[in-house]
């Protein structure tokens, strides 16, 4: 935290910003204690400047509170879903297309005794690797094309959900519906890739009023309805009118539309999906060369150009990942049981938001890496102040100050 002394001087405008963000976040929220406020601003920011690896150790050498104060706090409860909705807030302010993406994702973690260890999907390896695995949930503005993460859950362990006799797409499934009133209150659509395609998932969400934007496999069965008058022969009228042939689409029944032309063409129709048991807004993309891709909505009023934007657009809670592995420590945490890691991994990603709204608001150039190397300058120079008991001649420094910010930072 910045010295009261200190607060006002060039050197602490970066820290002062990012101080900012999240207390204007934190006074939506009621009920936070001050000292747990303060706590939480300091790890926030740890979390994304410190050099080295975001843990315990690291945190109780560059923070004002000793190790222990760290993990004993690591182990309280916060709303994170509620503050990274007050973050989304600022981030995207007058956008009307929003959905929310899942994604889960691999975290890396060697040892036998961490809580949910155990065998995990690794889409970068592209094999089952030993680890940790978290279920993003996200906020993503189409428009803007970003994503604030708003929740992490970890997934208990396959042995784990084997004793309860859960199935993994049934604890996802529940992981979202915990939150169901919030999510609602931001989108009734939820993006997830071709894995969530499955009808106990779809199912699930349909009855607690989502739609689901996502894709088939190449080969799925899907069927065209009949659009005939019924025969008033005896029986149940006829419902559909043939398997679809992707190579030889029925032009009658789907309709091209234009959305990225120079990419190949889009055609839609209103079909039935076997495996979902539903009808379904699908779109088939057949690119200039490759194979056909099938995009999905169960919300069939839906747009075409809406189902093809809200599913790449789910591609954006990747990215959150990827600045949370890469900048905010989101794999180094040291804890081993639920409670810790669980905010471990959740103060990883909404570090990332924090810093999201910093950059829009004060560093529009900059990336997460820029503001990283930025935050961390000012840190050193405010704590080498503070605890010399100097304070600088700001008008006299304001010079040497910028140059020693821009070291490692581009100028803003």
């Amino acid at each position: 935290m910045i010295s009261d002394k200190h607060k006002d001087t060039t050197f602490s405008s970066p820290l002062n910003h990012y101080q900012y963000a999240c207390r204007k976040a934190l006074s939506a929220i009621p009920g936070i204690k001050k000292a747990f406020v303060n706590f939480l601003i300091e790890t926030l920011m740890l979390f994304v400047l410190l050099p080295r690896k975001a843990n315990f150790s690291q945190m109780g050498i560059y923070g004002n509170y000793c190790e222990k104060t760290f993990r004993k706090n690591f182990s309280k409860p916060f709303p994170w879903i509620d503050f990274n909705i007050e973050l989304g807030k600022h981030l995207f302010q007058s956008s009307t297309r929003k959905a929310i993406a899942i994604d889960p994702s691999y975290i890396s973690k060697s040892g036998k005794h961490t809580q949910g260890i155990g065998q995990f999907w690794s889409g970068c390896a592209q094999a089952v690797k030993h680890g940790l695995e978290i279920l993003g949930i996200g906020l993503i503005d189409i428009d803007r094309k970003d994503c604030v993460s708003l929740r992490a859950v970890q997934t208990p362990s396959p042995k784990s959900l084997a004793e309860c006799g859960l199935s993994l797409p049934k604890w996802y499934l529940s992981s979202i519906l915990a939150n169901k009133e919030k999510l609602l209150g931001l989108s009734r659509y939820i993006v997830a890739d071709s894995y969530f395609a499955i009808f106990e998932f779809v199912d699930g969400l349909a009855r607690e009023g989502f739609h689901i934007v996502s894709r088939f496999r190449s080969n799925a069965a899907l069927m065209y309805l009949h659009e005939g008058e019924p025969t008033g022969k005896k029986g149940r009228p006829r419902k559909y009118d043939g398997k679809i042939d992707f190579d030889n689409l029925d032009m009658g029944k789907f309709s091209q539309v234009h959305i990225y032309a120079d990419e190949g063409g889009f055609y839609t129709a209103i079909v039935y999906s076997k495996s979902l048991k539903r009808n379904v807004r699908l779109v088939v993309f057949q690119p200039k060369d490759g194979k056909h891709i099938l995009y999905f909505s169960t919300d069939t009023d839906m747009s075409a150009k809406d189902v093809v934007e809200y599913y790449r657009t789910r591609f954006q809670i990747e990215f959150c990942y990827r600045d949370g592995k890469q900048f905010a420590g989101l794999c180094e945490c040291q804890a081993r049981d639920f409670a810790k890691l669980d905010f471990a991994f959740n103060a990883s990603l909404t570090a990332v938001n924090v810093a999201k709204v910093v950059i829009k608001e004060h560093y529009p150039t900059f990336s997460i890496a820029n503001l990283k190397s930025l935050l961390y300058n000012a840190y050193i120079m405010n704590r080498f102040f503070v605890i010399s008991g100097f304070r600088p001649n700001k008008s006299i420094n304001a010079k040497i100050v910028k140059e020693l910010f821009n070291i490692a930072a581009p100028a803003a």
